[in-house]
């Protein structure tokens, strides 16, 4: 599983809508879909207001599990 920034609004099998910006957790072949479907990216940043993207796999701001900053 993977953790992913949408970048349109996306219902996942379960009928539970996301939004735009929401982080979600997926399977590698959900993940494909998503990325043909161009609901996320493959590249770092490109939030849904412009801001890079600080989750999991960012290099800058990410202050979650892992994190150097407590």
């Amino acid at each position: 599983m993977v953790y992913v920034m949408l970048q349109s609004d996306w219902t996942d099998s379960n009928g539970v809508s996301h939004s735009a910006g929401d982080s979600v957790d997926v399977d590698a072949a959900t993940l494909a879909t998503l990325q043909a479907e161009g609901i996320v990216s493959e590249q770092s940043g490109g939030g849904k207001d412009g801001t890079e993207w600080a989750g999991p796999g960012s290099t800058t701001n990410w202050a979650g599990p892992g994190s150097a900053t407590p």
